[in-house]
C-alpha cells in the first residue's frame, strides 16, 4: 500500500486537505498567467512586484541581492530584470539610506497601482471568503499553510 493509499484509507481529511493545497496552486498560477499578460511580464517580473509589495507592507527594505536569492536567478539575469522593470517605470533604486554603498530597490507609485488594479479584484474576494470564518479558524489555516510554506523552502 503506498502511502497516498494509506493516508486515503486512514486519513481522508489529509488527502482532502492536499487536494484542496492543490487546487489553490492551480488557480493561483492561473491568476498570475492571466495578470502577467494583462501587466505585459514574464513570470519574473511579477514575481519581483509581488516580492517588493509584500516586504513594503512588513516595512523591510529590499536589496538587488534580495530579490536575485528570492527569485534563485544569477546577479547579471537580476541586474537585466531591475533594469527591465526600472525602464518600464515599475520600480527605483535608490540609495540604501544607512549604507551609502548600498541601492534599495522600491516600487513606483505607476507600479503599486496598475498592480492593485489586476489583483483587486482577486484580493476582494479572497477577503470576503476568509471573512466567512472565525478568528480562530483563520489562525489554524494559517498555522496550517504557514508549515506548509516552510515544509516547502525546507525541501528546495
Amino acid at each position: 500500500m503506498s502511502v497516498v493509499d494509506a493516508f486515503r484509507a486512514n486519513r481522508p481529511a489529509v488527502v482532502r486537505a492536499m487536494e484542496a493545497v492543490r487546487a489553490l496552486s492551480d488557480s493561483l498560477d492561473r491568476m498570475n498567467s492571466g495578470m502577467k499578460g494583462a501587466m505585459d511580464m514574464n513570470a519574473s517580473d511579477l514575481a519581483t512586484l509581488r516580492m517588493l509589495i509584500i516586504r513594503e507592507q512588513r516595512g523591510q527594505m529590499v536589496s538587488p541581492h534580495d530579490v536575485a536569492s528570492h527569485l534563485r536567478i544569477s546577479t547579471a539575469s537580476t541586474t537585466k530584470l531591475l533594469d527591465r522593470l526600472a525602464a518600464s517605470g515599475h520600480l527605483e533604486r535608490r540609495p540604501h539610506p544607512s549604507d551609502g554603498r548600498a541601492r534599495v530597490v522600491v516600487l513606483t507609485p505607476k507600479s503599486r497601482t496598475e498592480f492593485l488594479r489586476h489583483f483587486s479584484a482577486h484580493l476582494d474576494a479572497m477577503v470576503a471568503v476568509a471573512d466567512s470564518f472565525s478568528d480562530n479558524q483563520l489562525s489554524t489555516i494559517a498555522e496550517f499553510v504557514d508549515g506548509l510554506s516552510d515544509a516547502i523552502s525546507a525541501t528546495d
